[in-house]
């Protein structure tokens, strides 16, 4: 088994409010992966004490151990779980019913020796890579059809009905994640990654995701941020690339079974 993971800010003088991890047991039959981005408040106005970079680490970590430690629970149990731990370790002083209290995107997969199962919310990204060399991208496509539809601005519609969902203080989004599980037989490789990451793809049109998924076990997951981040920079004011953030974080998790 190969694992690889990456991570870079946007802006090394911000922290990193994405998150990537993986667990793999002793026995060396399965694992777990976990890959968060953080969401960023305008102005830092999200009626917490703690921030963004806080509330990835807190919510990946329960995570990222519920799925590990508690295979007997599905993973949107697990999600459900880990947000109830991360909410309940805010206090007091910090407003959980704020519109933009600390956020993030979740990609969770977790295998065994005969399946794989795995969860995505909102616009991060898992790839499954077959043994026939199909790349199958599994997507929360929900931000993209309020885009196609020309609802903007998008904000409003962040955990409501009718909008898009993101893992917040809420443990009932959890069951608004794609969900699913495949056999193990027949998977080469998972990559679990950031929309940060995912620029290569769907801001750049570099190509396509089985070139991503060829450059990734050629050439790791840095040297791909690397390459996002060459593209960012060739395109300083966003006229010829359009997109949010001129530089974003990135993070790339990489697990060849």
């Amino acid at each position: 088994m190969r694992i690889e993971l990456a991570t870079a800010p946007g802006d090394p003088h911000i922290p990193n409010e994405d998150y990537a991890s993986v667990a793999l047991p002793a026995s060396g039959q399965g694992g777990a992966l976990v890959v968060l981005d953080g969401v960023t408040p305008p102005e830092d106005d999200d009626g917490c004490v703690h921030g963004v970079p806080w509330f990835t680490v807190r919510l990946g970590g329960a995570l990222l151990e519920l799925s590990g430690s508690r295979r007997d629970m599905p993973l949107t149990d697990c999600l459900s779980r880990a947000i109830e731990r991360t909410a309940a370790a805010h206090g007091p002083e910090c407003d959980l019913s704020h519109v933009r209290t600390p956020q993030a995107t979740v990609v969770a997969v977790r295998w065994d020796a005969e399946r794989i199962e795995h969860l995505v919310l909102s616009d991060s990204a898992l790839l499954i890579e077959g043994t026939d060399g199909t790349v199958t991208p599994v997507l929360d496509d929900r931000i993209d059809r309020l885009r196609a539809a020309g609802r903007r601005p998008l904000a409003p519609l962040r955990n409501v009905e009718g909008g898009f969902f993101t893992a917040a203080a809420d443990p009932a989004v959890a069951r608004r994640a794609v969900t699913g599980t495949r056999p193990r037989a027949g998977t080469r490789a998972l990559a679990a990654l950031t929309d940060g990451a995912a620029r290569w793809v769907e801001v750049f049109r570099e190509g396509d995701w089985a070139e991503w998924i060829a450059l990734l076990r050629k050439e790791g997951p840095q040297s791909l941020i690397d390459r996002v981040r060459a593209a960012e920079g060739a395109d300083p004011e966003r006229t010829g690339f359009p997109r949010g953030k001129t530089h974003d974080d990135a993070a790339i998790v990489f697990a060849e079974l």
